[in-house]
């Protein structure tokens, strides 16, 4: 940290770990009604026998954790948040400190770094062993010969997605539940730190802008009312992203994911008792979600929730991304007939950069990534600011 912010760590415990798969009898809250999950646990495609395939619901890591917050040097409290939500697959926030850092001297707001399930430090240890991921990699390869981006990076997630599609759904929707949880407990003045009349922002990068369009178009309770939200790299429909990338995902997960996803959800639903209550029965966060899945089957919903906020949302985006392509960001946020009132800005380098890593390090280039930089989060905070 800089001679001007600090970093805190705090303690949570997610309260909706019990909607991940791992049982087979489920409680949905809200309705006080029992579920029976009539799926099996994992099929056997993707798998191979190792600790990546444990019962979500039993990861305690996902369950209990701590989070970071990156705090103005010397603050007792705060009353301004920024939450800053991550890409896919991501393990460690060391890319997102600077990120972070940046906010909070920008705006004095505190940035409170909140992992998504599954991801970070809320994964076991070993899905981010090189030894252990390697060898899976290399077996992963030998059962399909044709995959494309499988490496030791990417091979747990992508075995747990290409075995479970529907785990992409549940791990967001905890996640969804758990930042609604944060926000209720600062609120009622359960936080050492934030106020309970605190207000807040949400910067998000790739698949955490999904995340948070999601929170901002539910307003649940009427919470993120007053939230600004900052897309970074991200604006996307599901089926508009391309995620297979050595980071990211590998070709068959992708596939298996998609397949899933965007052509065969509806029969999916008809089956699947647990995921069609949550999606099509009474829970908005689902039907949001399910119009962020498909660029046209959920345009009239998602397009009239964007319009109804679309002074609160900013996007930027980078001209280089294949990734996240800007034009999939300006059809989503801009809508299909450019109806909607979203600021988009692309941004490009004069140096190379991904996705995955639009200011890398040690590159021997660090004044223009600096520049660039500046350039990028000067442009963040003024949305902030204004």
């Amino acid at each position: 940290m800089s001679s001007k912010t600090e970093l805190k760590t705090y303690r949570f415990a997610s309260s909706s770990y019990h909607i991940l798969p791992g049982t087979s009898d489920y409680h949905c809250v809200k309705h006080d009604v029992r579920l029976k999950h009539n799926y099996p646990f994992h099929i056997e495609v993707g798998t191979i026998k190792d600790n990546v395939h444990i019962k979500d619901i039993s990861v305690e890591e996902n369950r209990n954790f701590e989070y970071q917050v990156v705090q103005p040097l010397g603050s007792e409290n705060t009353k301004k948040v920024t939450f800053l939500f991550h890409g896919f697959n991501e393990k460690d926030w060391s890319k997102y400190m600077p990120w972070a850092k940046a906010i909070c001297e920008g705006t004095g707001s505190s940035v409170v770094l909140f992992p998504i399930a599954f991801h970070m430090q809320r994964a076991p240890k070993y899905w981010s062993s090189k030894r252990a991921m390697f060898k899976l990699s290399e077996e992963r390869k030998n059962r399909y010969p044709n995959v494309v981006q499988s490496t030791l990076s990417n091979v747990a997630i992508s075995m747990r997605v290409h075995a479970m599609p529907q785990r992409f759904i549940w791990s967001g929707l905890q996640t969804y539940y758990d930042v609604i949880q944060l926000i209720e407990e600062c609120k009622a003045g359960r936080h050492p730190y934030i106020r309970e009349d605190f207000e807040f922002d949400i910067f998000a990068y790739s698949i955490g802008g999904f995340l948070s369009q999601i929170l901002k178009l539910t307003n649940y309770k009427g919470y993120f009312s007053n939230t600004k939200v900052c897309l970074f790299c991200s604006g996307f429909t599901f089926n508009r992203l391309s995620p297979v990338s050595k980071f990211i995902l590998d070709s068959e997960a992708n596939v298996a994911l998609y397949s899933f996803l965007v052509e065969h959800f509806d029969k999916f639903l008809q089956k699947d008792d647990l995921l069609h209550h949550y999606i099509q029965e009474d829970h908005i966060e689902g039907e949001v979600l399910l119009s962020m899945l498909n660029y046209q089957k959920g345009r009239t919903l998602r397009e009239g929730l964007l319009r109804k906020y679309e002074k609160d949302i900013y996007a930027i985006t980078l001209q280089k991304d294949t990734v996240v392509p800007s034009f999939e960001v300006i059809n989503t946020l801009q809508g299909a007939y450019r109806d909607i009132d979203i600021k988009v800005d692309e941004v490009d380098f004069d140096r190379a950069y991904t996705h995955e890593n639009p200011f890398p390090s040690n590159t021997g280039n660090n004044e223009q990534i600096m520049a660039d930089f500046t350039r990028v989060f000067t442009k963040v905070c003024t949305f902030y600011n204004n």
